[in-house]
């Protein structure tokens, strides 16, 4: 077998306008509509794509009557070409913020838990040196993030990995486990108890995350696992904000990421319980695109995380609850 030619797109003069042709088919599934939204001819458009394919020597597009669909190749051909379109739109604009005497943008991906302490720490430290520095975040759940990065629309997150996506191209840095705990409104009659146990709150009201998501299935073995069923007053939500107002109106219980409990301790808002659960879920990290090459803003932003991470304190009871692990308050 041939060894890939890292440079055949030099040989093969790839064009932009090829790149924005593929785009352009995909989108529209009509090649005379793709050419108009180009401003082409329908001739010239059928041209360049005959010549990218030739040089290929693939189809990347099957031609049917009610329009072009991509092949198992073309998909792979567009999918890079959206990332690559993207990736020198991204150059451009670093380019005019530098010119402006600005330092750049960067976009980062984040699910709840590091977008409550860690990630603002590490903006907090950046911005301190390079204020002119434009960051951009986005707070979605593991898989959402995992898209728009293939995608070509985020520098890096900090996220976990999921079986739904090629790993292959990404690259992970582990940076924190996640300790969970149960937390319930600042006043609760259970927060001033100097023990807890499972059976003592089986009855009581619980906001839990949504049926099917890993944090929710590890809930429901702890109880089968003390021999009990799980709690039958529920409200499914994984929004925070919903979380923590009914956790405010009522005396529900929720499990939520240690770090994320704490701020909201600190403001007087929540209470830890105190409660040990044998359980254990995935750390987060930092995930990026193996071919991609991040902006000097970005490469700082991605220093001051990693700095961060480093020197975050131990998660230790504060005062008497324990800590243990299990998953992110939102999003997977």
């Amino acid at each position: 077998m041939t060894a890939p030619n890292p440079n055949w797109y030099l040989r093969a003069r790839l064009k932009t306008r090829q790149l924005l042709l593929l785009i352009a088919i995909d989108d529209a599934g009509n090649i005379l509509r793709a050419a108009e939204a180009l401003c082409m001819t329908q001739p010239a458009a059928s041209k360049q794509l005959k010549e990218l394919e030739d040089m290929l020597g693939i189809a990347l597009f099957e031609r049917h009557p009610r329009g072009m669909v991509p092949t198992i190749y073309g998909e792979s051909m567009i999918r890079h070409a959206r990332m690559a379109l993207s990736s020198l739109a991204r150059a451009h604009e670093d380019i005019v913020a530098l010119k402006a005497g600005l330092a750049g943008q960067v976009d980062v991906g984040s699910i709840m838990t590091p977008a409550l302490s860690l990630l603002p720490r590490a903006i907090t430290r950046i911005k301190q040196q390079v204020p002119q520095l434009r960051i951009g975040v986005q707070i979605e759940s593991s898989n959402e993030l995992l898209e728009r990065l293939q995608r070509g629309t985020l520098d890096f997150l900090l996220a976990r990995l999921t079986g739904f996506h090629d790993c292959a191209e990404l690259q992970y840095e582990e940076l924190a486990p996640e300790p969970v705990v149960v937390v319930a409104r600042a006043g609760h009659p259970l927060a001033d108890r100097c023990e807890l146990t499972l059976h003592d709150l089986v009855q009581a009201p619980w906001i839990t995350p949504p049926p099917g998501s890993i944090l929710r299935q590890r809930f429901d073995q702890l109880f089968h696992n003390a021999g009990l069923e799980p709690p039958a007053d529920i409200v499914d939500t994984s929004e925070i904000v919903l979380i923590t107002s009914m956790l405010q109106m009522s005396d529900a219980l929720n499990v939520m990421s240690a770090d994320v409990a704490r701020r909201y301790e600190e403001l007087g808002m929540l209470a830890i319980l105190p409660l040990e659960l044998d359980c254990r879920m995935d750390p987060f990290g930092i995930i990026r695109r193996r071919d991609s090459v991040l902006s000097p803003g970005a490469e700082l932003l991605l220093e001051a995380i990693r700095r961060e991470a480093s020197v975050q304190p131990a998660l230790q009871p504060a005062p008497m609850p324990a800590m243990y692990n299990l998953y992110d308050i939102a999003v997977a």
